[in-house]
C-alpha cells in the first residue's frame, strides 16, 4: 500500500466522539422534515410501561424510510430515569416503542436521524414522572451510647413510596431534651449531661426518633502519635488517637474528632489548607506548619508537624512533530515492531476513513509511512497487539451502514494490509475497541461490547457480548489488563469484569504474595472470553464516566482505577473550526478491596476537561483537551485534591498555525514509550515530547 497523505481541505464530519453510539451515516437524499411521536407528550408514574409509535415523515406527513435512533434524557445527562426498546428504528423510520418510568424526574424522549452532524433531524417529546410522596426515614448505623461531653453525628436516609432513596430532601433534627444533649440541624449532637432521650429527624412532615443514652464519661486523657514529623504537600500521612481512662487503659469506643490549625509559609493572602478524615489519614496543599487537634470531650492532645513544597516541577520539552493539517486527529498506539523500529498510528475524525502509520524511531523527525483508508467517517481508535503484528481500527459513519472494525497486518508499517472487515451486528458503529490475547472488545453501538475471536486474523468470529441491563445504560470504552475488563458506562460507572483475569485472584492481591484467598464477590474466578463475568462497580453522580485505567501502585501498596470525566457545557465547536472548551477531571477509586471502592482523590485542572490518560512509574500522562498534556506524581498513598498538592510535574500546549484549527490545543490521548510522551492531538497530528529537568535544579 503506497505512502500517502491528503492535503485537500475536508469537511468537518459530524460523527459524535463524546458519546459512545454515534453514527455518522450520510443518508439519500429524501424528504424528510421531522421525526412525529404518537402521542406527543408523556405523564407516567414510576415502573409504567407506555407505547409510543415514532415516524420519520416528510412535509406532507407521509413516512419516509429513514433510519433513527431513540433514546432519553433527564437533567444533568440522566440517562437512566426511563429506558426506551427498541433503540433504534431499522431501516423503515417506523417503529412502536416501549417506554418504562424507573425514576421520577423531567425527562426528553429523543429520535436522531443516522446521519452526519450536519444532516441530523432531531425530535423529542417531553416525558414526566412525577415524584412519589415521601415515606419513611431511616437512622443510618446510629450510635446508642454516648459519652458525656463528646460530640457525635447522625446520618439519615429519606425514602420515598416507591422505595426510591431521597439523597436531595433536606433533614432536620432535633432533641427531646436539649438540657441533656442539643443537636443542630445537621445532625451534630454535643452530649452535656447523662440520661435518656430521643433525636428526632423531620423531613416534610415525616418523624423518626432514635434512642440514645449518655453515660458519665470515662476518658482523662489522649494520645496523638503521627507517622513522621515532616513531610510533602501531597503526602498522605496517618495520625493515630487513642482515649484514655484514668488506669491509662483504651477507652475504644470513645468517639475522637479531629481538627486542624495551620501557620502557613506563605504571609501574601495565600490560604495553606489541609485535610485530615476520622480515621486520621491527612493531607496539606500548601507548605506551613500544621497542628493536629484530637479531642474526646474535655481531653485534647495535640501535634504539629512541618509541610515542605513539593517540588517535583520539570519542563516538557518538544521532540517532533508530525503536523496533520487537513482533518482532525483521533486516537494512537506506539509500538517497537518486529523489525525493532519504533511506529506509531493515528485515527482520524470526521475525515474519509484514513488511518496515518509514523516511524517514530528518532522521535526528532517522525516521518509518515503509510495510510491505510476504509469506507468511514471516523476511526476513532486504533489499537495494536501486542507481538506488534496484528492492527485493529474501529470503524463510524460507513456509506453503507456497516461499520464494525477492520484488522491489519501491522507487521511491515510500511506496507500495511487489510486482512478483515467484521460488521455483523455492529452496524451502528465501534466507536472504542481493545485487543488482548487474540480477543478484540469491541464497544458496539453505545450499549454493549462485543468479544469477537481472532485467533485467525481473516477469520474473526463472535464469542460473546456484555451488556449491563440497567434502564437507559450507555458505554464509552473498555481496556483490558490482567484478565479483567474494566469499561465506562456513563451514568452506571466504572465496570470491573472478569474475561480470564481474576481466576488467578488480579489484580486483588497482597503485593508479593499470591492470589488472594478473602476476595469474596459473586462472579469473581468465573469469567473468559467467552463468559464475561462483572464483579465489581462504582458510580459516581456526575455520570460523566468515558474511560478508565488499572493502576496498581506499589509504591502506595494499593490498587487504584482512575475514572476520567467527559463533558462539554458550551458544546463541541467542529463545525465552526474554533476551539472547544472542556470540562471534567480524574477521579482516583482505591479498588484494593473490590468489595468496597473508595474514591479517595481527585485531579483537576480549572481551565480543561480530561479525556484520556496513561500511567507509568508512578506518574501520570493525562489528556485534557484544551487544557493540553498534563504531567502529575501519583507516587504514594493518594488522597485530595492532587492539583492542588503540587502533584503537577508540568503541562504542554501542542499549537500549530496549519493546524486543522490553527493554534489551539486539544489533547486527545497520550502514551509513554522508552521515555518519550506521545500524544495526539485533535487539531493538529501527533506530537512527541520529554519531561526534562528544570535548569538550575538539582
Amino acid at each position: 500500500m503506497g505512502r500517502k497523505f491528503i492535503r485537500t481541505k475536508l469537511a468537518a464530519a459530524a460523527i459524535v466522539f463524546i458519546f459512545a453510539g454515534s453514527v455518522g451515516v450520510a443518508q439519500e437524499k429524501t424528504q424528510i422534515t421531522g421525526l412525529k411521536f404518537t402521542p406527543d407528550s408523556l405523564n407516567m408514574e414510576i415502573g409504567d410501561t407506555v407505547t409510543v409509535r415514532v415516524q420519520a415523515v416528510d412535509a406532507n406527513g407521509n413516512v419516509v424510510k429513514a433510519p433513527f435512533l431513540l433514546y432519553s434524557r433527564g437533567r444533568y445527562g440522566n440517562r437512566r430515569g426511563l429506558s426506551v426498546k427498541p433503540r433504534s428504528s431499522g431501516p423503515d423510520g417506523d417503529v412502536v416503542a416501549k417506554v418504562v418510568a424507573h425514576f421520577p424526574g423531567d425527562f426528553t424522549l429523543n429520535a436522531r436521524t443516522i446521519a452526519g452532524r450536519d444532516e441530523r433531524i432531531n425530535g423529542s417529546i417531553p416525558a414526566i414522572v412525577p415524584f412519589p410522596p415521601l415515606k419513611r426515614i431511616v437512622f443510618v448505623d446510629p450510635i446508642k451510647k454516648i459519652y458525656q461531653g463528646t460530640t457525635v453525628s447522625f446520618n439519615t436516609a429519606v425514602f420515598d413510596a416507591a422505595g426510591l432513596e431521597r439523597p436531595d430532601t433536606k433533614t432536620h433534627y432535633s432533641s427531646s431534651e436539649p438540657t441533656k444533649a442539643s443537636v443542630d440541624h445537621h445532625g451534630t449532637l454535643i452530649a452535656h449531661q447523662q440520661g435518656r432521650l430521643k433525636i428526632v429527624a423531620h423531613a416534610e412532615g415525616l418523624e423518626q426518633a432514635h434512642w440514645i443514652e449518655i453515660f458519665e464519661n470515662p476518658v482523662k486523657s489522649v494520645v496523638l502519635k503521627s507517622s513522621v514529623e515532616t513531610a510533602r504537600t501531597g503526602d498522605v500521612i496517618h495520625f493515630t488517637a487513642a482515649a484514655r481512662n484514668a488506669l491509662g487503659q483504651d477507652v475504644t469506643d470513645a468517639p475522637i474528632s479531629f481538627s486542624v490549625s495551620v501557620k502557613p509559609d506563605d504571609g501574601l493572602g495565600q490560604s495553606s489548607t489541609g485535610q485530615i478524615k476520622d480515621d486520621g489519614r491527612f493531607v496539606a496543599e500548601s507548605p506551613g506548619l500544621y497542628t493536629i487537634i484530637a479531642h474526646s470531650g474535655s481531653s485534647v492532645a495535640q501535634k504539629t508537624i512541618r509541610i515542605d513544597a513539593r517540588n517535583v516541577g520539570a519542563d516538557i520539552e518538544l521532540v517532533g512533530h508530525g503536523l496533520v493539517p487537513d482533518v482532525f486527529t483521533s486516537d494512537l498506539w506506539v509500538w517497537e515492531g518486529i523489525d525493532g523500529r519504533d511506529y506509531a498510528v493515528t485515527g482520524t475524525w470526521g475525515g474519509n476513513g484514513d488511518t496515518y502509520f509514523w516511524d517514530v524511531t528518532d522521535p526528532t523527525n517522525i516521518v509518515s509511512i503509510d495510510t491505510v483508508n476504509v469506507d468511514a467517517r471516523t476511526i476513532n481508535d486504533v489499537k495494536i497487539s501486542e507481538d506488534g503484528r496484528i492492527g485493529v481500527i474501529s470503524r463510524e459513519g460507513a456509506s453503507n451502514r456497516k461499520n464494525g472494525f477492520v484488522v491489519l497486518d501491522v507487521s511491515n508499517p510500511r506496507d500495511v494490509k487489510i486482512l478483515s472487515r467484521y460488521d455483523d451486528q455492529l452496524t451502528g458503529g465501534v466507536h472504542n475497541v481493545f485487543i488482548y490475547e487474540n480477543h478484540v472488545y469491541a464497544v458496539n453501538n453505545g450499549r454493549k461490547y462485543d468479544v469477537i475471536n481472532i485467533e485467525d486474523p481473516r477469520k474473526p468470529y463472535r464469542v460473546s457480548v456484555f451488556e449491563l441491563g440497567t434502564p437507559g445504560h450507555s458505554i464509552h470504552d473498555v481496556w483490558i489488563e490482567d484478565g479483567i475488563a474494566y469499561s465506562s458506562n456513563w451514568a452506571d460507572g466504572i465496570q470491573l469484569v472478569d474475561v480470564g483475569g481474576a481466576t488467578s485472584g488480579a489484580p486483588f492481591r497482597s503485593f508479593g504474595e499470591g492470589p488472594s484467598t478473602d476476595v469474596n464477590v459473586p462472579n469473581f474466578g468465573s469469567g473468559s472470553p467467552e463468559s464475561p463475568k462483572q464483579f465489581a462497580s462504582y458510580a459516581y453522580p456526575s455520570g460523566w464516566n468515558h474511560a478508565a485505567f488499572p493502576f496498581r501502585s506499589e509504591s502506595a501498596g494499593k490498587f487504584y482505577v482512575l475514572a476520567g470525566d467527559e463533558a462539554f457545557p458550551w458544546g463541541l465547536n467542529t463545525n465552526e473550526l474554533k476551539p472547544t472548551l472542556a470540562r471534567g477531571w480524574i477521579h482516583f477509586i482505591d479498588f484494593t478491596d473490590p468489595k468496597k471502592p473508595d474514591e479517595i482523590a481527585r485531579f483537576q485542572v480549572p481551565e480543561a476537561g480530561s479525556h484520556n490518560y496513561w500511567v507509568e512509574n508512578d506518574t501520570l500522562y493525562a489528556a485534557f483537551y484544551n487544557g493540553g498534556l498534563r504531567v502529575v506524581d501519583v507516587s504514594g498513598e493518594l488522597m485530595g485534591d492532587l492539583y492542588k498538592q503540587g502533584r503537577e510535574i508540568g503541562w504542554f500546549l501542542p499549537m500549530h498555525k496549519q493546524g486543522h484549527i490553527a493554534n489551539a490545543s486539544m489533547v486527545w490521548g497520550p502514551m509513554p514509550h522508552k521515555g518519550i510522551i506521545y500524544f495526539s492531538d485533535h487539531n493538529s497530528g501527533l506530537w512527541a515530547v520529554k519531561v526534562v529537568k528544570k535548569k538550575g535544579k538539582k
